[in-house]
């Protein structure tokens, strides 16, 4: 029984990962300091093979047995969150992630760091493909989970070349499902908070900026094919349907039957105007491409949290 240890397992996509590994055999070990994710992620788990262990991944780790794979995904990741954890974010994304790489190399263990399609800023490359080094304001309010993740990229690459670690880099896109929180900041689980309680639904701009949404099980399923290949430099995985923000607003109010409209707020700064993957590299290298569109994905999303979905 091969062992993985997810940090950052309570979280949205943390838990999705340890149910995908349980589910193939694996023991997991759970290491998160609940500052972003919460034990109602992990609470359905009773199986002997899961374990938790609450730990900041700012401090050294020990782990007392066998080691097969770290996935390393412990980082607020959601503006609401690093903008309240600015130094948390920058720390957990270098003292983290040495910590976490650390912890691979003592074991010999595979490694896979979740980086973000946020390293390519407020792209001038569209879609986006790995080969972009990104336009990224360094100083700008963004710029503390931008660069925690460049800094994370360029920290697992050198322990790769200098120490050998079999290390594995996803650059992840916006994704969504199940266990989103509701007061999570990012556009679909404001949205459907707000459509559900017949609130306005907030558009930043004009709604004309673009996002590419992934559904939850479609990027874990890219996680375990990138940790287990022989690709060591970053590989996006998400989806290339792109939508703009008022298109994914105009779903969710349909499928969600609800009464709510929709108004107009002033733009963040530094907020990204177009946001698409170029997956050539996750087809080619890994054979994935996403399986699930942006309504479908949306419907089981509702379905998850119990509300019942419009008739087309």
């Amino acid at each position: 029984m091969p062992t993985s240890v997810v940090t950052g397992g309570a979280g949205f996509l943390g838990s999705h990962l340890c149910d995908r590994l349980l589910a193939a055999g694996h023991r997991v070990i759970c290491v998160d300091n609940l500052d972003t994710g919460t034990l109602e992620n992990i609470e359905h788990i009773r199986q002997p093979e899961f374990a938790f262990l609450q730990h900041d991944m700012i401090q050294h780790v020990t782990i007392d047995e066998p080691v097969d794979y770290v996935f390393h995904l412990a980082s607020p990741a959601s503006p609401i969150d690093y903008l309240r954890l600015p130094l948390h974010t920058l720390k957990v994304g270098s003292y983290g992630t040495h910590n976490a790489l650390g912890l691979a190399k003592r074991h010999r263990a595979r490694f896979l760091l979740a980086s973000t399609s946020e390293v390519y800023g407020d792209p001038q490359q569209h879609p986006q493909s790995e080969s972009y080094w990104g336009h990224v304001n360094p100083i700008g309010p963004r710029g503390v989970y931008d660069e925690a993740k460049r800094y994370a990229e360029a920290l697992t690459m050198a322990y790769h070349r200098q120490q050998g670690v079999d290390t594995h880099i996803v650059r992840i896109f916006n994704t969504y499902g199940p266990r989103m929180r509701p007061h999570d900041g990012r556009a679909i689980p404001t949205f459907v908070r707000q459509a559900l309680e017949d609130k306005p639904l907030t558009v930043f701009g004009q709604g004309q900026q673009t996002r590419s949404f992934c559904f939850v099980s479609d990027l874990i399923e890219g996680f375990i094919r990138l940790i287990d290949s022989e690709i060591h430099t970053p590989v996006n995985i998400g989806n290339p349907g792109e939508f703009t923000i008022l298109e994914l607003a105009e779903v969710i109010l349909r499928l969600t039957g609800s009464r709510s409209s929709i108004v107009y707020e002033a733009l963040p700064q530094d907020d990204p105007t177009v946001r698409r993957p170029d997956i050539g590299l996750a087809r080619s290298l890994l054979g994935w491409e996403p399986t699930i569109g942006l309504e479908e994905g949306l419907r089981l999303t509702l379905e998850g949290m119990g509300v019942e979905v419009a008739v087309a």
